[in-house]
């Protein structure tokens, strides 16, 4: 009886380290999306910052022209 016990345990634990080997590598999975998601967020991130500029820059030719043509 205490044979068939120890073997059912060896079974337990052999299904528990299989488990922890796939949670493992999925850990490992997530991590590397995770830094690639963190990566185009941060792409995104200086993209929209360079639009901003953008943008700033053509509001302000905008004013300068605006205040040309009300000068006329």
């Amino acid at each position: 009886m205490s044979l068939e016990i120890l073997d059912q345990l060896e079974g337990k634990i052999q299904q528990a380290v299989e488990t922890i080997q796939l949670l493992q590598l999925e850990v490992e999975e997530l991590k590397d999306r995770n830094q690639q998601a963190q990566q185009a967020y941060d792409a995104l991130r200086n993209e929209n910052e360079q639009l901003k500029v953008e943008h700033d820059s053509w509001q302000e030719r905008l004013r300068s022209l605006l205040g040309q043509i009300d000068n006329v």
